[in-house]
């Protein structure tokens, strides 16, 4: 669900998008293909639906540093050689002075994490393939949910979409 500047507010049941758009409190910007009957109206069901008011979100959270949001943020790839990840590890080790932070977690496949073992990558002659940092703010929305709709990206910003401006 978006706010009305195109902003993700939230993931709703379809039951829910459905309910929104039938009292005129949202409209349907994508449909998934399954079609909802009643008596008198046929209606698809809604994939992506936006508020025709503005919702003001006080506060916005930023994604909390787990295991899957790691993995999401670099895209289930080791920032050290490319292939897929299977671990997390410490840019800088904790023994070594590294925190728990988003800009010292990296996802790395398993033979770089022990090639690395706890020592920097520069001592081991690894190159990271981009600097770690905080991702977009609407990752949370691709953590919470096993799977994101194609026609969800364009909404979720970061560097691979970007949000329609209202008309």
């Amino acid at each position: 669900m978006l706010n009305v500047s195109y902003q993700p507010l939230c993931v709703v049941p379809v039951r829910r998008a459905l309910l929104l758009a039938l009292k005129g409190k949202a409209e349907v910007l994508h449909s998934n293909g399954q079609v909802f009957h009643s008596e008198s109206i046929e209606m698809s069901a809604p994939s992506v639906v936006r508020l025709n008011y503005f919702v003001k979100v006080p506060y916005r959270a930023r994604s909390s540093l787990s295991r899957r949001a790691v993995f999401v943020r670099d895209e289930f790839t080791c920032q050290y050689c490319g292939r897929m990840a299977e671990n997390v590890d410490h840019v800088i080790p904790k023994s070594r002075g590294g925190g728990q932070s988003w800009d010292n977690v990296v996802a790395a496949c398993r033979s770089c994490n022990a090639r690395k073992e706890n020592r920097s990558p520069a001592d081991v002659g690894l190159r990271l393939r981009r600097a770690p940092r905080p991702p977009h703010e609407s990752v949370w929305i691709v953590v919470a949910v096993d799977r994101v709709d194609p026609c969800w990206e364009q909404y979720l910003g970061g560097p691979r979409a970007r949000a329609p401006q209202p008309a």
